[in-house]
């Protein structure tokens, strides 16, 4: 069976059809800008797009939103894209801009999280584990002995009077042009308030920066759990949700 995943961030959208033996993508993935403003239409359209690169047409498609997502539809918040999103029906939308292909929906680091236990860095890892995802925003997955909880949103936490991702993200440091020692200062400071809130055993560090894990995991010191760099990096988001999309046949 041909299983697509597509993750929609805030900056791009990408997918590739997915090998769920290996836990990794069957081609090269393809990737287009978000468009902006990021409305529904606009963006479903962009899952188009990713979907008809692929000279084959899957036959279910996983696809992740930077957003709550509940009843396995309905979007609830909507920070990194348009705020029309929220109450819209991203299922029932995305079959429809895709002729009716089954679509499965779930929130973007939840989908990276439960690739990562599976596939990654928290593979057979007991305890409270806590994948968290640096981007456009700052995504969550908590995970207690390998059970996901389900739109955590950690990156909406409060730090210094103001949403943590506006702090701590990574388009945070390069909007204000930090260093990766300052930036690291930041994180540390972040990863110190989840860690008083959930005592997590390990914390996986995912999103695009985690290709560059060696220039900024080694400044982050003082914090308990154990931290590391996600396996499946930036792919992550787009097997969890072809996971996704094949547990829901």
């Amino acid at each position: 069976m041909q299983i697509f995943g597509v993750d929609i961030g805030g900056s791009g959208i990408k997918g590739a059809p997915v090998d769920l033996d290996r836990g990794d993508l069957a081609q090269e993935r393809c990737k287009v800008l978000t468009p902006h403003p990021a409305t529904p239409d606009a963006v479903a359209d962009g899952v188009r797009q990713v979907v008809e690169h692929f000279d084959k047409r899957p036959e279910r498609l996983g696809v992740t939103f930077p957003g709550v997502v509940t009843g396995g539809s309905t979007i609830r918040t909507a920070a990194n894209v348009d705020k029309s999103w929220i109450d819209v029906d991203a299922r029932a939308l995305l079959t429809e801009q895709l002729d009716g292909l089954p679509v499965t929906i779930l929130n973007d680091a939840d989908a990276a999280g439960v690739a990562e236990m599976h596939f990654g860095a928290g593979r057979g890892r007991e305890g409270t584990v806590l994948l968290l995802t640096f981007g456009t925003g700052i995504g969550s997955a908590l995970f207690i002995d390998g059970k996901l909880v389900p739109n955590t949103e950690l990156g909406h936490l409060e730090l210094n009077g103001h949403d943590a991702e506006k702090h701590a993200s990574t388009k945070a440091k390069e909007d204000h042009e930090l260093s990766w020692e300052h930036w690291a200062r930041r994180v540390k400071k972040y990863l110190a308030h989840v860690e008083m809130l959930f005592s997590p055993e390990l914390f996986i560090i995912g999103g695009g920066v985690s290709r560059k894990a060696d220039k900024f995991l080694p400044l982050i010191t003082g914090i308990k759990a154990e931290i590391v760099p996600a396996q499946l990096q930036n792919n992550a988001g787009i097997v969890g949700a072809a996971m996704a999309a094949a547990e829901s046949r």
